[in-house]
This record gives structure tokens, sequence and C-alpha cells, in this order.
């Protein structure tokens, strides 16, 4: 399993679709962002966030974490490990919510009852990733693309909440900060994605090249790794 993570408008679902058309091999499974930007629920969270962060911080951060950790434990279970999921319990936490914290959006008991979920899925339920692949743009290049697009649950974003998300993602992925001992050693392959790579062709190949060796290399990794240990301890391969 890997996980695709990145800022809000950095490109991850057109890298996505990029992946699926020209990478077939790999298995795509996407944000499950339905549950918080459409009608579900009788109305968008992620909206109603954007609007009034203190109040809906703790609802919407609690729905993402169930939704992310659900489809994770799924895939973690799979026998096919070339899938790359978009975004994960842990932006959600080292990013998302633990921002939203500092804000101030969460109450003191909301930020208690939520870290109590949160320290238990990851530490007990989430096996890690083989990778992490970053796609890293500066938050001027992301809210361009926001404003381009045009979905009416970014309308009130800011560009002071997009550098605070950015800061977050480089404190997780590559400071590797205060996170916990479980994913402190996975890779990272950091793709710059200031430039348009569905408008430059070269820079798209240069990606999914990378993209693919990575894969390739740390699955060859994982499984010697694996070897080593059972060799170790006495057992026949």
């Amino acid at each position: 399993m890997y996980i695709l993570e990145g800022n809000i408008g950095v490109g991850k679902s057109t890298f996505l679709e990029q992946i699926k058309k020209n990478l077939p091999e790999i298995q795509i499974l996407t944000e499950p962002k339905d549950n918080w930007t459409q009608q579900i629920f009788g109305q968008s969270l992620l909206e109603n966030f954007y609007k009034n962060p203190q109040r809906w911080a703790y609802t919407l951060e609690t729905l993402a974490m169930i939704c992310r950790a659900k489809d994770h434990i799924k895939e973690q279970n799979q026998k096919n490990g070339n899938v790359l999921i978009e975004r994960s319990v842990y932006s959600g936490h080292y990013c998302f919510a633990i921002n939203g914290h500092q804000n101030g959006y969460f109450t003191q008991i909301e930020w208690n009852i939520y870290n109590k979920w949160a320290n238990f899925i990851l530490t007990n339920q989430c096996k890690p990733p083989k990778g992490f692949i970053y796609l890293k743009a500066t938050p001027q290049i992301c809210i361009e693309r926001i404003k381009k697009r045009g979905r009416m649950s970014e309308k009130s974003l800011t560009m002071a909440y997009l550098k605070q998300i950015h800061y977050w993602h480089e404190k997780f992925l590559i400071k590797k900060d205060n996170i916990t001992e479980t994913i402190k050693n996975v890779p990272v392959l950091i793709l710059n994605c200031n430039q348009n790579f569905i408008q430059n062709q070269q820079i798209l190949l240069e990606h999914l090249v990378k993209t693919k060796n990575f894969i390739e290399k740390t699955t060859l990794t994982k499984q010697l790794n694996t070897v080593i240990k059972d060799k170790d301890i006495g057992l026949t391969i």
C-alpha cells in the first residue's frame, strides 16, 4: 500500500487519473471526499467547516478519520500491495486536525475525544504503508488552481489556511517531526508540482517514471528485508 499526499489544489486527483491511464498495474483508491463535500448528510460538511471552523472542525475531522481508517484497514488486508490511496489517516491527523487544534477550532473536550480515537487507530489498527508520494507545490500555486476549478465548497478557502496546511505537510513528510514511530522510517517520494504536468508532458513522464521506480524499489526492499528477517529466525524460505 502506498499513500498520495499533498496540499489542497496541488493536483492529486489529476495525478491519479494519469496513474490510472499510464500505469494500470497500480490500483487507485480515491479519497472518499463525497462523504464530506456533498449533501449526503443534508449539507456539505466541508463547506460548513470553511465558513465556521470552530463549529464544524470536530465533526468533519472525526468523519474523515473514520472513512480513511476504514479504507486503510481494508486495503492493508488485501493481497495486492500496489495500491495507491489518496490521502490518509496520517495527513488527516498530522496536517488537518492538528492545524485545527492549533487554531483553536476544537474545544478541549472535543480534542481529547478526537485524540483518543486517533491514537488508537494510528498505533493499533493501521499498519504503515510501503511509502508516501508527496505532491509538493507552493500555496500560491495551489490557490490559483483552486480558483480555476471553482468548487463551491472551496470558495471560502484562504491563502493563510493553505500556508498552514503546507507547513504541516512539510513537518509530517519531510522533517518527520512529532509523528508516530511506526511511520518515521517509511520512505517518501517528493514530486515538484509547481509546474502543470498536464500541460508539460515531459514533466508528467518524469513524475510517472519516478513513481514507478519508487514503487518497484520499495517493494523489492521490503521483500529483501522480509527474507533477511525470516532467515535470522531460522525459517526456510
